[in-house]
């Protein structure tokens, strides 16, 4: 798939912003006044931050009101109504903190939910998939809902839960990259199947379908090498798990440390989520003679 700039800043940053809203939304930290008001703004520009990246990906943006109408089918129209209606809760939330120090636990709970609910439907928008067989898995939202914790985590200060949820987060990615390898061959999709002519004897594609590329090779198909993937894989497992867990193991924590800790784990994602889509490879592709 096309490791699209706009794709990658939404699923790293939005993932962060909600992960953040869950642990204010949980009371961890409970923060009043302007402390409250600096955590809020820090999520807020996440989760709508990366909300907004996500439309410029669309082909026309304009249209975008019309997806909520599509909430029985849409993985993506149940995103943006959980979404919103998660942002407005921890809103009045965050109100009751900033300027009557005050926590309505009901709120945040609620919102906490919405929060974690909102990242779980964007990882369904990808889970769902059969056409993509490495993000057909349940790795694919355990981990959404496990990078967004962890980095919410590392956000609001809580070491002792964000030392876990790094180590588990890690661990579980090497797992996802070990199975999500082979499952494109283990889904049994050839082009026999996708021709439906393997009935009658060998299927292989006789020239290429056009000579320019077109939509369809532009937007699924994305070929990574081997060496390149292998370093990026060492360099996102670097960033993003194995530095800040070192930083946060060795260093007296403070300000410096935590921003430290925040910006490695950030880069580590950023180029998880490059790989998550430069990685997957979409059926279509054997259309192509891609595999």
């Amino acid at each position: 798939m096309h490791p699209a700039p706009s794709v990658i800043i939404f699923t790293t940053f939005s993932g962060l912003g909600f992960g953040l809203l869950f642990w204010l939304g949980i009371g961890m930290p409970a923060p009043t006044g302007w402390l409250a008001f600096v955590y809020f703004v820090l999520a807020y520009l996440g989760a709508v931050g990366g909300l907004l990246a996500s439309t410029f990906h669309l082909g026309h943006p304009e249209r975008a009101l019309k997806a909520f109408s599509q909430w029985k089918t849409s993985w993506l129209s149940r995103e943006g109504i959980c979404a919103v209606a998660t942002l407005l809760i921890m809103a009045l939330y965050g109100a009751g903190l900033v300027f009557f120090g005050t926590a309505i636990k009901p709120l945040g709970w609620l919102g906490a939910i919405g929060a974690l609910l909102t990242v779980f439907t964007t990882s369904m928008i990808y889970a769902q998939l059969k056409t993509v067989p490495r993000w057909k898995h349940w790795t694919t939202p355990a981990l959404f809902l496990l990078l967004s914790l962890a980095g919410g985590a590392l956000l609001s200060g809580n070491v002792g839960i964000a030392l876990p949820l790094l180590v588990l987060a890690g661990a579980l990615q090497a797992v996802a990259w070990v199975h999500g390898d082979g499952r494109f061959l283990a889904s049994g999709t050839t082009m026999k199947s996708a021709t439906g002519l393997g009935d009658i004897g060998e299927v292989r594609a006789f020239e290429p379908p056009h000579t320019g590329t077109n939509y369809l090779m532009r937007e699924f198909i994305h070929e990574v090498g081997r060496k390149h993937a292998l370093q990026l894989r060492i360099i996102a497992l670097g960033l993003g798990f194995v530095l800040p867990v070192l930083v946060l193991l060795l260093l007296t924590f403070n300000l410096v440390v935590a921003v430290i800790a925040v910006l490695s784990h950030v880069a580590g994602v950023l180029t998880l989520r490059w790989l998550f889509f430069a990685q997957a490879e979409h059926v279509v592709g054997l259309y192509y003679g891609k595999r």
